[in-house]
């Protein structure tokens, strides 16, 4: 059966840093995402970028619709304030009691070409939602959300009890080691970079490996599941970098999410 959350493609899922993923990095955790070139020329500089090589990324960047820019302002499209509300959602996910209800959303959606569907598989992992087979999805009803428009109208929605054991069915719907291990991973890789572009990487990997957790019931997980380390870790780093920034870094200044 298929696992309903990939594994990063080595321990901790690093990427080389690039002029343009310098600035989405940088703009991606600031709050309002925007900010004036010269402080861009100063924030790059540490992660290895030039000035001319940062210009030439950014305007690659405006052209293919990454940024938008008003006078010597850049700041994120409204593609990207999307992926920003997604990485600010894995950092601090809503969630509400396990009473041991499960959401079950059943396509019933016909006639879709390849391209609706895909997009539909996509808003339906990003609802954290987990496919047990060809267009049932479910996952355990603890997330404080509503479910958007555009699925309601592709599918029907239940509450259930499922007779399978609830730990037994999270171990068909999330391949949980492989995540804890690559959650380790880069944990113990952010601690030990030392150099700005290496802390950099590490949360960035950090940051795209949250999206993906499952945010389950603490009853459901295994025993020292390293979620909620990674959160606090990358909600420190992004302090950090907020005030290096000088500009507001996110809203984590209250309490960091708790599991239900």
């Amino acid at each position: 059966m298929r696992m309903n959350v990939s594994a990063e493609p080595d321990a901790a899922g690093l990427r080389p840093l690039s002029a343009r993923s310098v600035v989405l990095s940088l703009l991606l955790g600031a709050h309002p995402p925007e900010l004036p070139v010269k402080d861009l020329v100063r924030l790059v500089e540490p992660f290895g970028v030039g000035g001319s090589t940062l210009r030439a990324a950014l305007s690659r960047m405006v052209s293919a619709g990454d940024l938008r820019r008003t006078d010597a302002v850049y700041g994120l499209s409204e593609r990207l304030l999307a992926r920003q509300r997604r990485q600010d959602d894995a950092v601090r996910p809503g969630t509400r009691a396990w009473d041991g209800d499960w959401e079950m959303v059943v396509i019933t959606a016909t006639g879709r070409g390849p391209a609706e569907r895909a997009d539909l598989r996509a808003r339906l992992s990003g609802l954290r939602l987990a496919e047990l087979r060809e267009g049932v999805w479910l996952r355990p009803a603890n997330l404080d959300r509503v479910l958007p428009d555009a699925v309601r109208e592709a599918a029907l929605t239940y509450t259930a009890r499922p007779d399978q054991p609830a730990r037994e069915l999270v171990g068909r719907l999330w391949p949980l080691d492989p995540w804890a291990a690559t959650a380790r991973a880069l944990l113990t890789r952010a601690a030990q970079a030392r150099r700005p572009a290496e802390r950099l990487t590490a949360y960035a990997a950090s940051v795209r490996h949250l999206v993906t957790d499952p945010v389950l019931p603490a009853a459901l997980l295994p025993p020292d599941w390293p979620g909620e380390a990674l959160r606090a870790a990358y909600t420190d780093y992004r302090r950090e970098l907020a005030r290096s920034m000088g500009v507001g870094g996110d809203d984590a200044d209250g309490d960091r999410p708790g599991r239900s």
